[in-house]
């Protein structure tokens, strides 16, 4: 075994391959059931126990009436926090109800992974087509092939996961509720870990022209060295305070999402540019911009389109399950997919309204 250091950053290694047991117990790689299944785990950062729980308990279900049907069925939790369409173009959908598959473009449900119990924070797709799910309860990786969960890394700073990202390299980035963690998707490794990280919480994250990396926090913004994971910037005192969601313009603009407000900055000297308009005093949750240019952008009150030059409004959207948008995917099977606090829904051009999908809204009983 080997290792190299590069600042904070470590990475260990492997020679020559020994018997698999020897193997690992060394990398910390723990077969659990199946040629292809691991768990990933950490020999180079000493984890606390304390970090092996959630940061924060699970949500209480809504109080009941009674212990009827009816009342177990009104505890149910339709929201759907993550979108993501794949390389083969399908789409998946992170609700915490679990994870499935769909074909955007006839609605089908393809697949569906078993996630029992856990609430789905984030959702990424690696270089190679591995996909990336972060929970409430730790990342783990699904094979598109069979849909089923092929290992789990419960070694984060925390086990609460908020965002995912695959940079340039081809490194997973990981923010929890409680820092970051890089992921080296190939060897299953946390290369480094950002625990001092300003703001403590990383809730959203984007990279920049330049293939650095945004951070948006409690506390404003930060800028990290995609190489070496060291702090380059700090923005702070932003209106709001706390960012909630990133999105890199066409231009290269960061366009921050705040509980009261829409920000968009220039990355190269973290100036605020503007605040949009329309979105003064509005708690924007997310933020997509679409191939002809225009931005989507979800509130806790509803979604709408702008010219992201003008602020101009150029669609409000009705017809949504709820009014609470949690999660955007654009241009996929020809409609904008729309994850809500009561499930999902779709948008086509020149539609009057949005659609909801009934397999993961309330109309299902």
């Amino acid at each position: 075994m080997g290792s190299v250091s590069k600042g904070n950053l470590t990475v260990v290694f492997f020679r020559k391959p020994t018997s698999l047991l020897i193997t690992s117990a060394l990398t910390g790689l723990i077969v659990l059931s199946g040629a292809n299944r691991v768990t990933f785990a950490q020999s180079t950062l000493d984890i606390d126990p304390s970090e092996l729980t959630p940061a924060y308990p699970a949500s209480a279900p809504p109080p009941g009436k009674g212990e009827g049907n009816d009342d177990r069925r009104q505890e149910i939790d339709y929201r759907v926090n993550a979108l993501q369409r794949d390389f083969t173009g399908n789409l998946w959908v992170g609700a915490w109800r679990g994870l499935s598959r769909i074909d955007p473009n006839t609605g089908k449900i393809l697949a569906r992974v078993s996630l029992p119990n856990t609430a789905i924070g984030a959702i990424a797709q690696d270089k190679v087509g591995r996909l990336w799910v972060g929970t409430y309860e730790g990342l783990k990786r699904v094979d598109l092939r069979t849909s089923e969960i092929t290992a789990q890394n419960l070694f984060l700073p925390s086990k609460r996961v908020l965002s995912l990202l695959v940079d340039k390299r081809g490194y997973l980035w990981t923010g929890t509720d409680n820092g970051l963690a890089l992921v080296s998707p190939d060897q299953g490794l946390i290369m480094t870990t950002v625990k001092n990280l300003p703001g403590v919480s990383a809730n959203a994250m984007t990279l920049d022209a330049e293939g650095q990396l945004w951070v948006g926090t409690l506390d404003g913004l930060v800028r990290v060295n995609s190489a070496n994971a060291l702090i380059l910037k700090k923005i702070q005192n932003l209106p709001g305070g706390t960012v909630q969601t990133l999105a890199i313009s066409p231009q290269g603009l960061i366009w921050a999402g705040m509980p009261n407000n829409l920000l968009v900055i220039n990355p190269k000297n973290g100036m605020v540019l503007r605040s949009v308009t329309r979105l003064r005093g509005k708690n924007v949750t997310s933020i997509r911009f679409a191939k002809d240019g225009s931005v989507w952008v979800g509130t806790n009150s509803g979604l709408m389109r702008l010219n992201p030059s003008t602020g101009a409004l150029l669609d409000q959207v009705a017809g949504l399950p709820s009014s609470r948008v949690l999660a955007l995917e654009p241009d996929t099977g020809n409609k904008l997919w729309v994850g809500t606090s009561e499930g999902l829904a779709w948008l086509m051009p020149k539609m009057p309204k949005a659609k909801t999908h009934v397999a993961f809204s309330r109309e299902v009983k």
